[in-house]
C-alpha cells in the first residue's frame, strides 16, 4: 500500500480542519483529491508529507509512519505545494543540483538524475536559464523535477496546473501521465476536466469529512439524467407524467425536460410513437463530475485550510 490514512484528525484551536477520515491509495493510482476551499485538502496533504503533525490518527507512506518515521517518509515522497517554492535567482540546472544534494545524491548519480529530470520534464532548452526568467508553465516543470529527483514512490501535487494556459495545461497533464506509470500520485485540483483527463480514482472532502471515494465512472453512474425533448406539436403533460421512471417533469406545450434515474430515450421514443407524437429533437444530459461535486459540497466554506 502506497498511502494509508487511518482515522486522521487535525484541529486548529476550536476548528476541526480534518475530521476522522480514512482512505487508502494503491501503487499506480492517480487519485484526484477534491474539495472546496477550507475542506481540509491541503491540511491532509501537509500531514501526509510530514510538514505538519496530526492531532489524532495515523498516516503511512510506503509503509512508514509520517510521525515516527518522518525521514523515511521524506525519502519516499515527492511534494509540489500549491505555491511552488523555487529560488528564482538560481539557474535550473543549479537548483536541481542543490535539491539533489539535500537528498544526499552525490557524484555521478547526481549528474545522472539531474540529466534525467531535465529530459523527463522538458527542460533541456531552459536548463541554463534563471528560474525567475521562466514562464509559469516551465516553473511548474522545475517544481515537478525537484519533487522527482530522488525517485520517490509517492508524488503529491497540490494544484499543479493553476494559472496555466491551455497549451501549458496539456503539457503538464502529459508529463503527470508519464510520471504516474511507476508511481502513486495524489493530485489536488479544482479543475474537473483535470480529474477526468488524469485520475482513475476520486476522493471528495467537505468540511473535513470524506463525502465520496470511488472511481470517476462509478461516481457518475446511477446519477440522475436529464432528457430534453422537443415535439412537433403540443402534447399532453398528463400523459407524459404516466411514463414509468420519471422523477421530475418540467415544461409544457411542445418542450419538456425530464429528470430520471436512467436513460429513458428508447422507452420514451416507443411511448411517443404509440401516441403518434412527432419528436423533433431529443437530447440526453447526464450529470457530470462538476455537478456531483457541487451537490456533495454545497455548504459554506470555513476558510482556506
Amino acid at each position: 500500500m502506497s498511502i494509508q490514512v487511518n482515522q486522521l484528525t487535525k484541529i486548529y484551536g476550536k476548528q476541526k480542519a480534518v475530521d476522522n477520515i480514512s482512505f487508502k491509495v494503491q501503487p499506480g493510482d492517480i487519485l484526484g483529491f477534491l474539495g472546496p476551499n477550507g475542506a481540509g485538502k491541503s491540511t491532509t496533504m501537509k500531514i501526509a508529507t510530514g510538514y505538519i503533525p496530526p492531532t489524532a490518527g495515523e498516516v503511512k507512506v510506503a509503509g512508514f509512519d509520517v510521525v515516527k518515521e518522518a525521514r523515511a517518509v521524506r525519502e519516499n515522497i515527492g511534494y509540489l505545494p500549491e505555491h511552488n517554492p523555487l529560488y528564482l535567482d538560481m539557474y535550473v540546472h543549479e537548483y536541481l543540483g542543490f535539491i539533489a544534494g539535500l537528498h544526499g545524491i552525490k557524484g555521478s548519480k547526481k549528474k545522472q538524475r539531474i540529466a534525467e529530470m531535465i529530459s523527463l520534464c522538458g527542460l533541456t532548452v531552459e536548463q541554463n536559464k534563471q528560474i525567475g526568467m521562466l514562464s509559469k508553465g516551465y516553473r511548474q516543470r522545475v517544481g515537478l523535477a525537484q519533487a522527482l529527483i530522488h525517485d520517490p514512490k509517492v508524488l503529491i501535487l497540490d494544484e499543479p496546473t493553476t494559472g496555466l494556459d491551455p497549451n501549458q495545461l496539456a503539457e503538464i497533464r502529459k508529463l503527470i501521465k508519464e510520471i504516474s506509470k511507476d508511481k502513486t500520485v495524489i493530485l489536488s485540483t479544482h479543475i474537473m476536466q483535470e480529474v477526468k483527463a488524469l485520475c482513475n480514482r476520486v476522493i471528495i472532502i467537505n468540511r473535513g469529512e470524506i463525502v465520496a471515494n470511488d472511481t470517476v465512472e462509478r461516481l457518475t453512474a446511477g446519477r440522475s439524467a436529464l432528457l430534453k425533448v422537443e415535439f412537433q406539436n403540443e402534447v399532453s403533460r398528463k400523459e407524459l407524467e404516466s411514463l414509468p421512471g420519471i422523477q421530475e417533469l418540467k415544461g409544457n406545450g411542445a418542450n419538456y425536460t425530464i429528470k430520471a434515474k436512467k436513460d429513458l430515450r428508447e422507452q420514451f421514443f416507443k411511448f411517443a410513437a404509440e401516441k403518434g407524437w412527432v419528436i423533433l429533437s431529443m437530447q440526453l444530459e447526464e450529470q457530470n463530475l462538476e455537478e456531483i461535486f457541487h451537490q456533495l459540497t454545497n455548504t459554506q466554506s470555513v476558510g482556506n485550510l
